[in-house]
């Protein structure tokens, strides 16, 4: 039977995330010993715009009550971008990304704006997606003195355009969707050349609270997940670097005594992407996510 292999992405959607919950997680990760791929909002933080999505996404509203606990989120990021005007996240903290960078974690792009990407990627004319990588891609250049080598979308939104530019951009993979191993995207009968890794567990805020699964049982849920060969938890800066540093804590050590080999999504591209199908990419809906996100077919 093939050994258990878990890569670990962290989204890192805010300023105050950055600021304040990164670094729990560089030194909760380093107790450990395992090395993770972040993913960093590059530019401003607009998540008091998000309120827009009461009236846009089924279900947001419930998902927001439900896992309210989960998060430590301040009544000023809430303002963020409606009546406070939205720091900028990278320029103001270079020295965690590069921090993130010399532990020996993989960091990559999450977005420019989070909140504006994942809202209104689909009404985006193709230039405007352009320009929305292109400035989160050339605020990397900036702090890591290189070019990107891997995205992952925020919300797990996708188009063809964003596919498209990406592609143009000659990353080595990307992490847009959910889905169960790693695959080439093809939407609408167009094959894209950039590998893509879903996510292959739910997220804590999508789990929490439904059908029975509280915090005393979150993590024995995630383990029951657990299968052969690369498994892949995305977790946010915002949720298992805050409140819920202690059940992401617990999760390690019993990943750790189940054996798992822990590895970065740039190595799960080496080790499991050269064999990788084509499969059809699409926007659905999952359990407990408000909205549509992007979903792997076969």
């Amino acid at each position: 039977m093939l050994t258990p292999v878990l890569a670990i992405k962290a989204d890192v959607d805010t300023y105050a995330g950055t600021r304040d919950n990164v670094p729990r997680l560089l030194h909760i990760l380093e107790r450990f010993g395992v090395r993770a791929t972040f993913y960093f909002s590059m530019g401003p933080d607009n998540s008091g715009k998000a309120v827009r999505r009461i009236f846009t996404q089924k279900g947001f509203l419930r998902k927001a009550l439900r896992t309210r606990a989960l998060t430590d989120c301040s009544f000023r990021t809430m303002l963020y971008g409606t009546l406070l005007p939205p720091p900028n996240i990278a320029s103001s903290f270079p020295e965690i990304l590069l921090e993130t960078e010399s532990r020996g974690h993989e960091v990559g792009i999450h977005s420019w704006d989070h909140v504006k990407w994942q809202d209104l990627l689909p009404w985006f004319p193709k230039p405007v997606t352009a320009m929305e990588l292109g400035k989160a891609g050339n605020r990397y250049e900036r702090t890591f003195g290189r070019r990107a080598r891997t995205t992952a979308a925020p919300g797990w939104t996708v188009t063809r355009d964003a596919l498209e530019v990406q592609d143009a951009m000659g990353l080595d993979y990307c992490s847009d969707c959910r889905g169960r191993y790693p695959f080439y995207p093809v939407i609408d009968g167009r094959r894209f050349r950039t590998l893509q890794i879903p996510t292959t567990w739910p997220t804590m805020d999508e789990i929490f609270g439904e059908t029975g699964i509280s915090a005393e049982a979150i993590n024995s849920h995630y383990l029951s997940l657990l299968c052969p060969g690369l498994n892949v938890h995305n977790i946010h800066a915002e949720i298992e670097g805050g409140l819920q540093s202690e059940l992401f804590v617990d999760l390690l050590e019993r990943l750790t005594a189940a054996g798992v080999r822990f590895i970065t999504l740039s190595e799960a591209a080496e080790e499991f992407g050269p064999s990788s199908p084509d499969c059809t990419l699409e926007m659905g809906e999952l359990p407990g996510r408000g909205g549509k996100v992007a979903i792997q077919r076969s």
